[in-house]
């Protein structure tokens, strides 16, 4: 049966046993959902003024600057970009078309395509790094304690472990230079 809660605009099941989402998880949910809606639109508009390119065309080259000999397996550069092959397929031939990535075929077994970034697409990445940072900074770690730092990352990590349980679609953290 369906009945209205004491939150407005919203309905509880009674009989179904539905586990309904209580106030608290509904405020952090549509929290969530505002965040992952509105971050990833302040992120593009900072990549297209500084380097007149999306998000997606950023991890991409982010991920290929990462990889050693800074090349990756379309296959493995889509895990890590967490793309379609079908849209990494695209992102990378815009990228090719600016010259800043090289599609290669594997050496390895002549069949598998390999994704490799020039020395053009390095020089972006360099450019652009440090842009994109700061935006990354001014909207998610300047607004965070060090201890909601370390709580973002054990949700994001307790989220992702049921997403993601083997962990193969997360991109590796680079260790710490020095």
């Amino acid at each position: 049966m369906l009945e209205g809660s004491n939150i407005p605009g919203t309905l509880t099941v009674m009989d179904d046993g539905q586990r309904w989402l209580d106030y608290d998880e509904q405020r952090a949910w549509r929290g969530f959902l505002a965040m992952a809606t509105l971050l990833p639109g302040a992120l593009d508009q900072q990549l297209q003024r500084d380097a007149e390119m999306g998000h997606s065309s950023y991890i991409v080259l982010a991920m290929l600057s990462e990889a050693p000999d800074r090349s990756l397996r379309m296959s493995d550069l889509a895990a890590r970009a967490n793309s379609s092959p079908s849209r990494l397929s695209h992102t990378v031939t815009r990228l090719e078309q600016r010259g800043w990535v090289r599609r290669e075929r594997s050496a390895e077994d002549g069949r598998g395509s390999i994704a490799r970034l020039t020395d053009d697409g390095w020089d972006v990445v360099v450019a652009t790094a440090p842009g994109h940072v700061a935006a990354v900074r001014r909207y998610v770690f300047d607004a965070l304690s060090r201890e909601q730092v370390r709580q973002l990352e054990d949700i994001a990590g307790a989220v992702l472990a049921t997403l993601d349980p083997d962990g193969s679609l997360r991109p590796p953290v680079p260790e710490p230079s020095g």
